[in-house]
């Protein structure tokens, strides 16, 4: 086990996700992580150096120490500590201003703070719209949406639409495809007029019984026939009414989304 350190000045969210990727390549790996946002004075990094270094003498080995700290003397403090420091800005900043012939100009939060009103209010209000429009709850504002997620219910459509909403600005609703819709054969009238906007998403039989067992275990909503019924009927629809779709079994809510976002040749608000 290896204690990782993800330090930052800001939200800490830039140190975690580069150094995580990082990480994901060391098949075997086993971590501690310990995630320390916020570390913007010279008391908070001496309180950070004893743990790094408490965490070394703990482990018998220098924890990883993944840094994005902007104030360059926290960093040389950092620098000192009894881990294995990789700093993110002094690994690229220095070619950037090369390259750029720009001298960088550090600040703390331009990153993950709310930075341009306008982009923040436009990714608040995608993620209001995937709130109000979840479960088909309020079919009059499909109007409004870039794209309809549609699938049976536990599919994986409400992460998606949230992180949709988040990350790239998109209005995303969904619609969750019930026995009703099935019995018809047909497009639910409700999105007939927007066929043009939806986007299936389908699961492996055996996953959406996990995933329903843990909600409604001993249920006949959890169970392995009523799974494998339910997506046969929804992949048929999709190839009968030609609605493009994804099996999202083995994908993170990040590889829907951006999947989606090739695949539907849809433009990121944000």
């Amino acid at each position: 086990m290896r204690t990782v350190f993800y330090i930052s000045d800001g939200t800490g969210i830039t140190a975690e996700t580069l150094g995580h990727t990082l990480l994901t390549q060391f098949n075997g790996l086993k971590v501690n992580p310990v995630s320390l946002p916020f570390v913007d004075t010279p008391e908070k990094l001496d309180a950070v150096l004893v743990r790094i270094e408490r965490a070394a003498q703990h482990d018998g080995v220098p924890p990883l120490v993944f840094s994005t700290l902007i104030d360059s003397r926290l960093r040389d403090g950092l620098a000192h500590c009894k881990g294995v420091v990789f700093d993110f800005f002094d690994t690229f900043t220095p070619k950037l201003e090369e390259v750029l012939d720009i001298p960088a100009a550090p600040a703390t939060g331009r990153s993950h703070g709310m930075g341009n009103l306008h982009t923040y209010t436009r990714r608040m209000n995608a993620l209001h719209y995937a709130l109000a429009n979840d479960d088909g709850a309020v079919v009059r504002e499909y109007p409004m949406a870039d794209l309809i997620l549609i699938g049976v219910s536990r599919s994986g459509k409400t992460p998606t639409c949230l992180y949709l909403a988040l990350q790239y600005g998109i209005q995303a609703a969904n619609y969750p495809l019930t026995e009703g819709d099935f019995d018809s054969g047909d497009l639910p009238g409700q999105l007939v007029p927007h066929r043009h906007k939806l986007f299936g998403l389908t699961v492996d039989p055996e996953r959406l019984q996990q995933i329903r067992a843990e909600r409604r275990p001993g249920t006949t909503y959890a169970s392995a026939e009523q799974c494998r019924r339910e997506l046969a009927a929804a992949e048929a629809l999709f190839r009968r009414e030609h609605i493009p779709y994804l099996n999202i079994t083995f994908m993170s809510v990040e590889e829907i989304a951006a999947t989606l976002i090739n695949q539907s040749g849809l433009q990121r608000r944000i």
